[in-house]
């Protein structure tokens, strides 16, 4: 009767973890999905607006995975950033824009303003620097480069970004828990029907 006891105990503590890293697992995706779909909520929004009045605007808001080590130790490689789209930007706000230094053309970098200068048409520019460079980025950025302030910082997520674009990361992440439970399920039914059939026996006996 006790190593009855005792392996029920066991096998509550398995089920137990199983769900609760499960879980787990599952609301993280949640999230990643909720955030993913509300980014594209926005962007749609954005992009319909800029489509009706005919001027082009970045999206309210962005998000990008880092990929640098630019920003170390402030912000490190595979660390997703979310941006929102604003004017009131001031020296130590760290930014993503988009490059047209002939080095990097069309690449977003996320740098922190360390300055502000005007350019040869009087209007004011921005100076960026990598926490982790030893000197300014080459070119100054104007206003209508910069997509967005960083207000968010989430670590690491881009391996998650990663291991989820990956066919064996989907199955791990989706198919692999679903299996888990249904699994558990099935072996729940097969325990409660031999119990109630033992019941049943002894009762008849």
């Amino acid at each position: 009767m006790e190593n009855v006891m005792e392996n029920k105990t066991i096998w509550q503590k398995i089920k137990w973890w199983f769900n609760f890293i499960t879980s787990i697992i599952m609301n993280s995706i949640i999230v990643i999905l909720v955030l993913i779909g509300f980014l594209f909520l926005a962007y749609y929004i954005d992009v319909t607006k800029n489509v009706n009045t005919g001027h082009w605007q970045p999206p309210l808001f962005g998000a990008y995975v880092i990929v640098s080590p630019s920003m170390e130790p402030t912000i490190h490689v595979q660390d997703a950033i979310l941006i929102k789209r604003t004017d009131d930007l001031k020296i130590g706000d760290i930014c993503t824009y988009y490059s047209t230094n002939p080095k990097y053309p069309g690449k977003m970098i996320t740098h922190r303003i360390v300055g502000t200068n005007l350019n040869e048409k009087g209007e004011k520019v921005y100076v960026f620097k990598g926490d982790n460079n030893y000197s300014s980025d080459e070119m100054a950025v104007s206003l209508d480069q910069i997509y967005g302030k960083v207000i968010m910082k989430i670590p690491k997520i881009g391996y998650i970004q990663y291991f989820l674009s990956q066919a064996y990361g989907w199955i791990i992440a989706i198919v692999v828990p679903c299996v888990g439970i249904i699994t558990f399920d099935i072996m729940k039914l097969i325990r409660n029907t031999t119990v109630k059939k033992r019941k049943r026996y002894d009762y008849e006996k």
